[in-house]
């Protein structure tokens, strides 16, 4: 784990963020209580802050909260439940 201050990263910021994409650690002290720790974002995050996906998450839920649900009865005939 590599610790730097706020200003080392401002000045180096690309060194920094190579160091995280070749799985390093970077931890960013900023003043004397606050740290931030550096992180690259993986396909399944990106997943995690797509607008379409969120907003498509929030309608299925809101239809499962009002019983808007197919019961799948032989879960070997899938298709016959839902169709």
């Amino acid at each position: 784990m590599i610790i730097i201050s706020s200003r080392e990263f401002r000045e180096n910021q690309k060194k920094y963020l190579d160091m995280v994409d070749d799985n390093k650690q970077i931890v960013i002290r900023r003043g004397k209580d606050k740290a931030y720790m550096l992180n690259s974002i993986s396909d399944a995050d990106k997943l995690s802050v797509d607008p379409e996906l969120i907003k498509a998450h929030l309608e299925a839920l809101k239809e499962f909260e009002e019983g808007k649900t197919t019961h799948i009865k032989d879960p070997k005939n899938i298709w016959e439940s839902i169709l």
